[in-house]
């Protein structure tokens, strides 16, 4: 069942011109591709930003959308300032569409795969140093009602460098802590294996043992992180509660979930760890992906440059 999110997602796209195709597009993507209720929601957020441009320019059915039209919402939204990335998610969304447009038999041709997005720079994720992040974990105060839960929760991604979605999800028997491992499910259901270090595991043992049982109803199943009426908690929710921390710490208001995550894959390659066991840990399937995090530990290349140069 699609969460209430993507339903409402869906209800405003069906009020639109060719909304019920759009529909009957994400009811596709959720039965019959299995993808993730997340990615479903992404799609029909684009979509439905994209149905209203057709709208406002008198597009009503799949006969009239042509490859100008697409090209040209594609020059409305880098007039907006969107970001390339977005300018390219939504293309996507839209090539997507046509595609099954095609399979289903409602158009002849899949122009859209002719169509040129964005080209995009590799950007370097934003970090923080390990004293930064050290503060991070230590903003929540013991004074505060749910200081072991938050406490777990910022030690687990630091310690895992899995992202807030994967967090969201873990349930008790997915931690081995007298070993120190977790087992991830991340994106496309991929699952993997990662360490926990002490303190991580110190902290979730802390919450479990003192916290998680007065947090704990019948409803609460087996997830790990409850909010204070038992419910599990949601990506969104843990994505406030990095946020809250880091501004508690005087850190940058751009930090979030993924900094975390990016901090955890940068400081490992610091200490010496290799590629491809950072690889396997973050869930990349390209070693490409991760080896952006080898680009931004400027100390750490400065001290390869030493080394390695012949002209010291």
């Amino acid at each position: 069942m699609p969460s209430a999110q993507a339903q409402t997602i869906a209800d405003k796209i069906l009020t639109l011109p060719l909304g019920q195709m759009v529909k009957d597009f994400l009811s596709y993507l959720e039965i019959e591709a299995g993808l993730a209720d997340n990615t479903i929601q992404a799609y029909g957020r684009d979509l439905r930003d994209f149905l209203r441009y057709c709208k406002a320019s008198k597009i009503n059915n799949l006969q009239q959308l042509q490859p100008v039209v697409i090209q040209q919402y594609l020059v409305k939204l880098g007039k907006v300032s969107t970001a390339e990335a977005s300018m390219k998610r939504a293309l996507v969304a839209i090539r997507m569409l046509l595609r099954y447009c095609k399979m289903t038999g409602q158009i002849q041709n899949d122009f859209a795969q002719v169509l040129e997005g964005p080209k995009l720079w590799q950007k370097l994720p934003t970090i923080a140093s390990q004293k930064q992040v050290l503060d991070l974990l230590n903003a929540p105060s013991p004074k505060e009602p749910f200081y072991l839960r938050d406490r777990a929760m910022l030690e687990l991604l630091y310690a895992t460098g899995i992202r807030a979605s994967e967090v969201a999800t873990l349930k008790i028997g997915d931690l081995n802590l007298d070993i120190g491992y977790l087992r991830c499910i991340g994106k496309g259901s991929k699952e993997r294996i990662v360490p926990i270090n002490k303190p991580a595991t110190a902290a979730t043992e802390q919450y479990l043992r003192r916290l998680r049982p007065t947090l704990a109803k019948p409803f609460s199943g087996e997830a790990l992180l409850l909010s204070r009426t038992g419910r599990p908690m949601g990506r969104i929710e843990i994505w406030r509660l990095v946020k809250k921390y880091a501004a508690r710490a005087g850190m940058s208001r751009n930090l979030t979930v993924h900094t975390l995550r990016h901090c955890f894959a940068t400081h490992l390659l610091a200490g010496g760890a290799d590629l491809r066991s950072v690889q396997e840990m973050l869930g990349h399937v390209d070693i490409a992906t991760t080896q952006i995090y080898t680009h931004v530990d400027q100390q750490r290349l400065r001290a390869i440059h030493r080394k390695y140069h012949p002209r010291q």
